[in-house]
């Protein structure tokens, strides 16, 4: 089969919400009982480590239970019991410069250990299993590792709802808050985490902790050293918000019986994963594990070299059609961005317009008249008094026009309006939006929704303005390369913006051709009924409307075809 002619042998397909790929060299394990009966016949320390805001009494009650079934006395050690007090946790990990910021923190450094005094030296259990479970339990003697795991959109489910703990927080403690998970908790445990991939015996994906599905740890890297050099998806997940649209339920058939699908995580590393598995029996595996375990492969030298084991770019949507405006914010300069919140790039953005019109909006870059001090002064009645304001008197709009792409730098004004599906191309960190204005708008428990107008004016930029906004963050396409029925252009870059978005057309029969040249793309199909990606390797991936794919560096050549009879246009990006 020509690449010219692959995509005809294929036909369009709805969006897939559950992408798995096959375990190789093994089996999905499903359940506590099988679980338990991989464990050798002679007293074993089994370490089991995961999150901290996780149901860690269930699990030690249902896997006790298994190994009772195998007739294995059990005894148990919660290693979380062992951390340093409280006072001394929040000492060893607290920013003085944002102490009390009610919404952000500085990024936790060090490491796990680090929050333990000392390291407990559990007793073997005569004729069974000890157990030592929590976070942490792999830095204890141990003979057997498990790592249990459950997205982290269960954790900030858990502490929103106020079931869930913080790392080292007892009940006594208070109550726990999203702000140390996003910045202290998830720092430290992806580091801990990310360390023990290579030792692992058994991932254990816990979404359901009556029905667990492991992979061996042999069965683990095998198939993440296999995806490494292939393209592949992650798992979406779509979540609600006080101004979420209605598009991808109505759209693409996701969480239709939810209030709304605001924001759509198509690829955001620090919280993605990757199914593995079939549809009877698959298991949720970080992403972020995937990149920390083949970083060159999936990332390229000269990225890798750059950002670490840091995935730096991603993909999400923004859904207001039927819903509301998104809040007028901004995003932290490079500097305030490492010497305030410790991350070591920062939050570019770009906007490309999936569905919108004329008289849609998009908020982008200050007018060229805007007095800094009124907008301040407004901003501040709004917050405190609840008096709204003309944003519009300081922020300029563009109409929503379809396939538009807007570049939003660090510190530029900017919001999508309603009506709207944004596809966000922009750098990896995503919890760092500082609101100017949110339309007064209250959350679920009828507060008005935090502005930060502190850290938003310190990092507004007062020279994205006027006419400036339109001639270098409206871009006019650009030609780049073009083939037989097929053409790429360049949509949107700027030299203090380490990644660029582009755009490949297919029109006609002939594929498209590409090499990641030792940097990684990502592609997202925004018109047409898909594409059907080939590797020089032999790898095929078909992709549809509105997914998104990463093609690892390691892939190197492959080929673009479209599926269908209509032209498909796709959204590209790669690191400059």
């Amino acid at each position: 089969m020509t690449p010219e002619t692959r995509g005809r042998d294929v036909q369009p397909r709805p969006y897939e919400s559950n992408p798995h790929y096959p375990a190789l060299g093994g089996n999905v394990v499903a359940g506590w009982n099988a679980l338990a009966a991989t464990l050798p016949d002679k007293p074993t320390i089994l370490a089991v480590d995961g999150p901290a805001a996780f149901d860690w009494p269930a699990l030690v009650e249902r896997l006790t239970s298994a190994l009772e079934t195998r007739g294995l006395a059990t005894s148990a050690m919660d290693l979380q019991a062992h951390l340093a007090p409280w006072p001394s946790i929040l000492e060893r990990t607290g920013s003085p410069a944002l102490a009390d910021d009610p919404d952000f923190d500085r990024l936790a450094e060090g490491n796990l250990a680090d929050l333990f005094d000392e390291i407990p030296t559990p007793d073997r259990t005569t004729g069974g299993v000890t157990l030592v479970f929590g976070p942490g339990a792999a830095l204890v003697t141990h003979d057997v590792l498990w790592y249990a795991d459950a997205p982290k959109r269960y954790a900030e489910a858990a502490v929103t709802a106020g079931t869930g703990r913080n790392l080292g927080q007892r009940v006594s403690d208070g109550p726990p808050t999203t702000k140390r998970l996003f910045y202290i908790d998830w720092p430290l445990l992806d580091r801990h985490r990310d360390a023990l991939a290579d030792r692992i015996d058994y991932w254990i994906d816990c979404q359901s902790l009556a029905t667990p599905a492991g992979l061996s740890g042999p069965v683990l890297r095998s198939t993440l050293r296999n995806l490494a050099s292939r393209p592949f998806r992650t798992r979406p997940t779509f979540n609600t918000t006080s101004w979420g649209g209605h598009w991808a339920q109505r759209k693409l058939g996701f969480n239709e019986e939810a209030p709304n699908t605001a924001l759509g995580y198509e690829l955001i590393a620090p919280e993605s994963g990757v199914l593995i598995g079939d549809e009877q029996a698959a298991a949720e595996v970080p992403f972020q594990l995937l990149v920390a375990l083949h970083p060159r492969e999936i990332l390229g030298e000269p990225v890798h070299e750059v950002f670490g084991t840091s995935f730096p770019v991603r993909f999400d949507y923004l859904d207001t059609v039927g819903g509301g405006n998104l809040s007028v914010h901004c995003h932290p300069r490079s500097d305030y961005m490492r010497e305030v919140f410790g991350w070591p790039y920062t939050q570019h953005e770009t906007y490309y317009v999936m569905v919108g019109g004329e008289q849609n909006k998009v908020y982008l870059g200050l007018r060229g008249d805007a007095d800094l001090d009124a907008f301040r002064h407004e901003a501040h009645e709004a917050h405190h008094h609840e008096t709204p304001f003309d944003i519009e008197s300081y922020v300029q709009t563009f109409p929503a026009d379809p396939h538009q792409l807007f570049v939003i730098p660090a510190g530029t004004p900017h919001g999508s309006g309603e009506g709207n599906v944004v596809l966000e191309v922009s750098a990896t960190p995503y919890l760092y939006s500082l609101r100017f204005y949110d339309w007064l708008r209250r959350d679920a428990q009828g507060r008005q929704r935090p502005v930060h107008l502190g850290h938003a004016f310190d990092n507004l930029a007062p020279d994205r303005t006027g006419d400036t906004v339109r001639s270098e963050l409206v871009q006019a396409p650009r030609p780049l390369r073009k083939g037989d029925g097929w053409y790429e252009e360049g949509l949107g870059a700027l030299p203090e913006m380490f990644f660029e978005v582009r755009r490949v057309v297919v029109e006609g029969e002939y594929a498209a051709t590409d090499d990641t040249d030792g940097r990684f793309h990502i592609l997202n199909v925004v018109e047409g009924d898909g594409v059907d990606i080939s590797t020089a390797a032999g790898h095929r991936h078909t992709l549809a409307y509105a997914e998104t794919l990463v093609i690892p560096a390691a892939v190197g050549a492959y080929t673009i075809t479209k599926i269908g009879n209509a032209p498909v246009r796709l959204v590209k990006s790669l690191v400059c």
